[in-house]
C-alpha cells in the first residue's frame, strides 16, 4: 500500500505533471485559434524538432522536470546537447510527437476529472449539477460527496503513469547516442587514469623523500659526526624541496582544470636520484649507456619514476647496501635494471603499491617490468619500448 502511495510524495511526480501540461496548454491555445486543424501542432513539431538547438532545449527541460535528481551529473540518462547528427534530429522529432500525444491525454484528464470531482461535490450540496460533466440531470444526494475523491485518485494515477512513460521515453530518445556514450566513457576513463597517475606520482615522489629523510636522520644519529650530520641535513633539505616542488605541481593540476601538468623529471635528471641515494649512504654503481636525450618524453618520465621507486625500495627495505643501476637505450627499447643484495627479510620488499606501480607504469607504455629475487639479489628490471606501443 505504501509503495503505491510513495510516488505521490515525490516532487518529481508533480514536476513531470507540469512538464506535460506545458505542451498541452500550447495545444489548447491553438484550438482557440483554429478548431478545424487540431493536428497542426503535430505537423509543426516536425520542422521544429529538426533544428539542432531544439534537442538542447528539450534536454534541459527534461532534465529539470523529469529527472531533477540527475541534473548536473555526468552519468545523467538524459543529455542536454544540441543535435549533431540526423539520427539525433529525427529522435527529437519523435520525442516531440510522443510528448504532444501524452500531453493531450494528461491535459484532458486534468480538466475533465477535476471538473467531475467538483461536479460531484456540487450535486451533493444541493446546488445542482452543472450539466457539463459526468453527473447530469440527477437528483442531489449527500453521498455524492463520498464519490468526489475517486476522480482525483484516477487523475493522480494517470499523472504517475504518464510521468513514468514520458520519462522512460525521454531517456530513450533524448539520452546520449552511442557516440556520446563512448565519448563520455573515454573521458571518464581518462579522468580515472589521470587520478591513478597522480596517486602514483605522489606515492613515488613523497615516498622517496620521506625514505631518504628517515635513512639520513638515522645514519646521522648513529654516526655522531658533526660533518656527516651536516651533509645529511643538506641531503634531507634538497630532497624535501624537490618533493615539495612535485607536490605543488600536482596540486596545481588538481586545482586548475585543464592546466598543463608542467615539467616533470625525466631520466636526463637521473643523477639527482643517484646522488640522493648516495647521500643516504648507499653505494651506487651506475652504468648509463645510449642516447637518453632521444628517449621520448613519456617513456623517459616513466623510467625516472621507476628508477625512483626502485631506489626508494632499496633504502626502505635493505638500508645502505650496494646498489647496481644499469640504464641503456638499445634496439628501440629502454632497459632499466636495479639490483641489490638480499639481506634476509629486510632485503625482500613486499608486494605493496610501489612494486605494483612499477609494473603498471611499464604496462601503460606497452612494456614489461619484473620484480623479485633473482640469483641471490633483489632485482627490478623494466623494458620499455621507445615508441610506447610494445
Amino acid at each position: 500500500m505504501f509503495r503505491l502511495l510513495r510516488p505521490l510524495a515525490a516532487s518529481a511526480t508533480y514536476s513531470r505533471w507540469l512538464h506535460l501540461l506545458i505542451p498541452g496548454a500550447a495545444c489548447s491555445v491553438w484550438l482557440f485559434i483554429s478548431m478545424d486543424t487540431p493536428w497542426a501542432p503535430m505537423v509543426f513539431a516536425v520542422p521544429v524538432g529538426l533544428l539542432p538547438g531544439m534537442r538542447l532545449a528539450e534536454g534541459v527541460q527534461a532534465q529539470l522536470l523529469l529527472t531533477p535528481a540527475e541534473r548536473g551529473r555526468p552519468d545523467a540518462t538524459i543529455s542536454a546537447t544540441a543535435a549533431t547528427t540526423w539520427s539525433d534530429r529525427w529522435r527529437t522529432v519523435l520525442w516531440l510527437e510522443i510528448r504532444l500525444l501524452v500531453a493531450v491525454v494528461v491535459g484532458f484528464a486534468t480538466v475533465w476529472l477535476s471538473g467531475t470531482a467538483v461536479d460531484l461535490v456540487l450535486t451533493a450540496s444541493g446546488t445542482g449539477p452543472s450539466g457539463q460533466w459526468l453527473v447530469r440531470e440527477v437528483e442531489p444526494h449527500w453521498w455524492y460527496a463520498l464519490l468526489s475523491p475517486l476522480p482525483i485518485l484516477v487523475l493522480l494515477a494517470v499523472v504517475v503513469a504518464s510521468g513514468e512513460l514520458v520519462t522512460a521515453t525521454a531517456r530513450r530518445l533524448l539520452g546520449p547516442s552511442p557516440v556520446q556514450r563512448l565519448t563520455a566513457l573515454e573521458e571518464r576513463t581518462e579522468q580515472l587514469l589521470e587520478r591513478n597517475r597522480i596517486a602514483r606520482e605522489l606515492h613515488d615522489s613523497i615516498g622517496h623523500a620521506l625514505t631518504v629523510a628517515v635513512v639520513q636522520a638515522g645514519a646521522a644519529r648513529a654516526a655522531r659526526d658533526p660533518e656527516f650530520t651536516e651533509r645529511a641535513l643538506v641531503a634531507i633539505e634538497e630532497t624535501g624541496r624537490e618533493a615539495l616542488d612535485d607536490l605543488e605541481r600536482v596540486l596545481r593540476v588538481l586545482r586548475e582544470s585543464g592546466a598543463p601538468v608542467g615539467q616533470q623529471p625525466t631520466l636526463a635528471e637521473a643523477d639527482r636520484l643517484l646522488d640522493s641515494a648516495r647521500g643516504s649512504g648507499a653505494k651506487i654503481d651506475a652504468d648509463v649507456s645510449g642516447p637518453l636525450e632521444q628517449v621520448p618524453g613519456a617513456v623517459s618520465r616513466e623510467g625516472y619514476r621507476i628508477l625512483q621507486e626502485s631506489l626508494t625500495n632499496v633504502l626502505r627495505h635493505s638500508g645502505t647496501v650496494p646498489v647496481r643501476v644499469r640504464i641503456s637505450v638499445t634496439n628501440g627499447r629502454l632497459e632499466l635494471e636495479v639490483t641489490n643484495p638480499l639481506t634476509g627479510s629486510a632485503g625482500t620488499p613486499g608486494g605493496g603499491s610501489g612494486l605494483r606501480g612499477i609494473r603498471e607504469r611499464a604496462a601503460l607504455l606497452g612494456g614489461i617490468a619484473k620484480t623479485g629475487a633473482h640469483g641471490g639479489v633483489w632485482r627490478v628490471h623494466a623494458s620499455l619500448p621507445l615508441n610506447g606501443l610494445g
